[in-house]
């Protein structure tokens, strides 16, 4: 009994704050926003979270599957060596979404969560499954901390108070995420609150919020708060962070707006055959890959937690068929988690995940 009862505190503990702003908050927040109709964000194709029907299906395989959506093994790490100065363009994959993009003389952190689990709980819901590959302390200053949205796996209460610490660079998130950040503390001149199609510049790299297929929400209430992809751009180059998203025709805008894209970041993973509309599969990816113009594809949104029923390894295996059979090859990297890409001298690519999976 004491040992229950010790254990729902752990579990319970700070979860409220975790969870953010109330939807009356947001909502007052988002008034007027174009995204924001009939008390809620919206997508502009209709978009099911779930396939009707589907619940009882996926039950039955996430009981059944056992281990494998897990690595046979530990991942392996590469060390960051970020401590001189901003190099040309140049990508280090942290894990899942967090990324360190540096563009024209910036360097741009993008969904930092490091914590070990992605849930207000830090007893329960899904661990991670490498550690990452420095502490957040550990960062060099950066210029912009930019939140795709609001999902536990993109957007941490833990990272937001240590940033706001150790860092002095502003958030630059989509319409309502914004509420969050006060509530945690962060003050309004640190706060960069967009819309779809709306830009902010700061120094020489314009950041523009655009339209991505997915939904929000930090509680049982969806789609309180919007969700986005990004537009990096400096006088000479352009970056696309996917965020999380489904395949959406609004890529192809997007590419033709603002492309095209010497780096496009896009997710590969926690795809399933019960949410195609707010998951890209490896294939989807190559495919907006291309509607956006884009010349060399990092993958993320994989490898760092379990979130779906495929296997831990499916999506960096299927990208690389995908890229190979694409009507132009498509021009991918690969790296381990910490490892540091330079845009115009990409890695080849090593099958560092052959052994595990």
């Amino acid at each position: 009994m004491v040992v229950a009862s010790v254990w729902l505190i752990r579990a319970c503990w700070g979860v409220l704050p975790a969870i953010g702003a109330s939807r009356r908050r947001i909502a007052r927040a988002a008034a007027g926003s174009p995204e924001f109709r009939d008390g809620a964000f919206r997508n502009t194709l209709p978009t099911a979270v779930m396939v009707p029907g589907s619940g009882p299906t996926l039950l039955k395989t996430m009981l059944t599957r056992g281990s494998v959506g897990r690595p046979n093994g530990d991942i392996p790490l590469a060390r960051p060596d970020l401590d001189g100065p901003v190099g040309p363009l140049a990508v280090t994959w942290l894990g899942h979404a967090s990324t360190l993009v540096e563009l024209g003389g910036a360097r741009i952190l993008t969904d930092p969560v490091w914590q070990e689990r992605v849930s207000p709980s830090q007893v329960v819901g899904p661990a991670r499954l490498h550690p990452m590959p420095l502490a957040l302390v550990e960062l060099p200053q950066v210029d912009a901390i930019v939140i795709s949205h609001d999902h536990y796996d993109h957007l941490e209460l833990a990272a937001v108070r240590t940033l706001l610490r150790t860092q002095r660079a502003p958030f630059l998130v989509p319409t309502g995420i914004g509420e969050h950040l006060r509530g945690w503390g962060v003050p309004e001149s640190r706060i960069h609150e967009l819309g779809w199609n709306e830009s902010v510049t700061i120094g020489e790299i314009t950041y523009t919020c655009t339209e991505s297929r997915h939904f929000s929400g930090r509680s049982l209430r969806r789609n309180t708060t919007l969700w986005a992809s990004w537009v990096f751009a400096s006088p000479q180059e352009r970056v696309f962070f996917g965020g999380d998203t489904g395949y959406t025709p609004a890529f192809a805008g997007i590419g033709a707006q603002h492309g095209p894209f010497d780096l496009t970041i896009l997710p590969i993973g926690a795809y399933g055959a019960q949410w195609p509309s707010i998951h890209m599969d490896p294939e989807e990816a190559v495919r907006a890959h291309g509607d956006l113009g884009g010349q060399l594809l990092l993958p993320i949104h994989w490898a760092s937690f379990d979130l779906a029923a495929h296997s831990w390894a499916e999506p960096i295996e299927r990208l690389q068929v995908a890229a190979r059979s694409a009507a132009s090859p498509v021009r991918i990297v690969a790296p381990r988690p910490g490892q540091r890409v330079v845009v115009a001298e990409p890695l080849p690519v090593e099958p560092w995940w052959a052994p595990l999976s």
